[in-house]
C-alpha cells in the first residue's frame, strides 16, 4: 500500500504506525465507495405576491396558498434531496430522502405522533419522502418503495419546480398527498406501467394509524393502484403523450389535524397530449373525492395548455371548475361552485433558475361571497372574485 509523505514522516518519529494508517486508509476507501453513487440536490423556492384589493384574510383554499403569503415577499420552501437511484443490477437497491425546510413544510403535515401539534403550530421542517428502493428480477424488474412516499395519483406535484404553474389547483388540493407503506411498480413495456401499494392511512402523518370499526389498525389499511400509458416514438407528434388513472381508498388518521376520520375513495384520471405544432401540448385532469357515509360531492375538472416558444421562454395556462357541497367541506373558504383561470409566463434568464410571473383569477359561480373581509354580521366574506399577481423564483441545485 502506498502512503503519502506526511504519513511516512509521522511514522518515522513514532507518532503513528503504518498499520493503523493502513486500516484508516482502508476504512476511508470503504466510505467513499458507499457514497460514490449518492447524489445531493434540491431547490430554494421564493415568491412575491400581490392580492388585488384589501381584506385578504379570507382567500381561496388551494394548497400552499392562503393569507400568510398575500401582499408580500415569501420564502416558500427549501428542499434537500439525498438519493442513491437504482442501477441496472438485477438485485439493485437504493434510497431517497426529501427534506423540507420553511413555511410550506408545515402544510405537508407529515410530522409523526407527538409532533403533530408542532406540525400545526409551525415547526418549519418536514420529511416529504424517505424510502428504500429495491428491485426484484421478475420479468422486466419489479421495483419496490418501502417507507414514506408521494401519492401515486395527480396531475400536479407538491414539488414546485415540477409544476407548470406557481399556484396549485383545487384538484391537487383534494388529492391524498403522502403515504407510509409499501409500493410496487412494474413496467410491462415502454408504453404501459402499473403501480399498486398498501399504506397505514390515506392521510400524510408518518407512522400514523387508522382504526376500523373493530378498533384494530391491522384491518384499516389504505389501498392504491394506478396505471400509466405512454405513446411510443412511432406515433409521430403524439409520442410521449400519456394517459394515467388511479384509485386510493382508505381511512384518514384519527388525529387532531385530520381533515376527516371517515373511509374515503379518491379517483383520478389525467392525460397529456402532443400536437402537430412544435412545443404545444394540452392536458386534462379529473379528481373526485368520495367521503363515505357523508352526503354531497367534491370534485375538480381542469384543463392545461403549455407552449415552449423558445429555449428560454414558455407559456402555461390552466382552467378549472370545482364543486363541493353536502355534509363534508374540505376546502374553506370556497363556494359550492368555483372556477379559476391561471396564466403563467416563464423565462429562464439565469442558469439553474426557474423565473415566472403568474396571474390567477378565482370566481364564485354559486353567488356566495366567501372571500375578502367578512361583512358585519355575516359568516362569509364580501367578494365573488379574487385576483392574484405573483412572481416565483426557484434555484435548483
Amino acid at each position: 500500500m502506498k502512503f503519502n509523505k506526511w504519513t511516512v514522516g509521522l511514522a518515522a518519529v513514532g507518532l503513528v504506525s503504518l498499520a493503523s494508517a493502513a486500516r484508516a486508509e482502508e476504512k476511508g476507501n470503504m466510505v467513499q465507495t458507499a457514497l460514490a453513487s449518492t447524489t445531493i440536490s434540491g431547490y430554494v423556492d421564493t415568491s412575491m405576491q400581490w392580492n388585488f384589493g384589501t381584506g385578504n384574510d379570507r382567500l381561496p383554499d388551494y394548497k400552499f396558498g392562503g393569507s400568510s403569503k398575500a401582499d408580500g415577499f415569501n420564502l416558500n420552501v427549501v428542499q434537500l434531496r439525498i438519493e442513491k437511484p437504482l442501477d441496472e443490477q438485477d438485485w439493485a437497491a437504493g434510497y431517497r430522502a426529501d427534506l423540507w425546510f420553511g413555511p410550506d413544510a408545515n402544510v405537508l403535515g407529515t410530522q409523526s405522533g407527538s409532533h403533530a401539534a408542532e406540525a400545526i403550530s409551525g415547526g418549519d421542517f418536514a420529511i416529504r419522502q424517505a424510502y428504500l428502493t429495491l428491485r426484484v428480477p421478475i420479468g422486466n424488474g419489479l421495483d419496490w418503495k418501502i417507507g414514506v412516499f408521494d401519492s401515486i395519483i395527480g396531475y400536479e406535484s407538491v414539488e414546485g419546480p415540477a409544476n407548470p404553474n406557481y399556484t396549485r389547483s383545487f384538484g391537487h388540493s383534494i388529492e391524498p398527498q403522502t403515504h407510509t407503506g409499501i409500493l410496487a411498480s412494474y413496467r410491462f413495456c415502454e408504453s404501459f406501467a402499473v403501480s399498486a401499494g398498501v399504506a397505514n392511512t390515506k392521510g400524510p402523518g408518518i407512522n400514523a394509524r387508522a382504526f376500523g370499526e373493530d378498533g384494530k389498525a391491522e384491518s384499516a389499511k389504505t389501498y392504491m393502484v394506478s396505471f400509466l400509458i405512454t405513446a411510443p416514438e412511432s406515433m409521430g407528434f403524439l409520442a410521449g403523450s400519456t394517459l394515467e388513472a388511479g384509485v386510493v381508498n382508505g381511512l384518514d388518521e384519527n388525529e387532531s389535524r385530520s381533515d376527516y376520520d371517515e373511509n374515503s375513495t379518491s379517483y383520478y384520471v389525467g392525460a397529456t397530449i402532443g400536437t402537430p405544432i412544435s412545443g404545444l401540448r394540452f392536458g386534462g385532469a379529473f379528481d373526485y373525492l368520495d367521503v363515505h357515509n357523508m352526503s354531497g360531492e367534491t370534485y375538480s375538472l381542469a384543463g392545461y395548455a403549455s407552449f415552449q416558444a423558445t429555449e428560454k421562454l414558455s407559456f402555461y395556462g390552466r382552467a378549472e371548475y370545482a364543486r363541493q357541497r353536502g355534509d363534508f367541506v374540505l376546502l374553506a373558504p370556497l363556494p359550492e361552485r368555483v372556477m379559476e383561470f391561471t396564466a403563467t409566463v416563464q423565462y429562464d434568464l439565469w442558469k439553474n433558475v426557474i423565473s415566472r410571473v403568474e396571474f390567477r383569477w378565482d370566481h364564485s359561480l354559486s353567488g356566495q361571497q366567501v372571500w375578502g373581509t367578512p361583512t358585519a354580521g355575516a359568516d362569509g366574506g364580501s367578494l365573488l372574485n379574487e385576483w392574484l399577481l405573483a412572481a416565483n423564483l426557484i434555484y435548483k441545485f
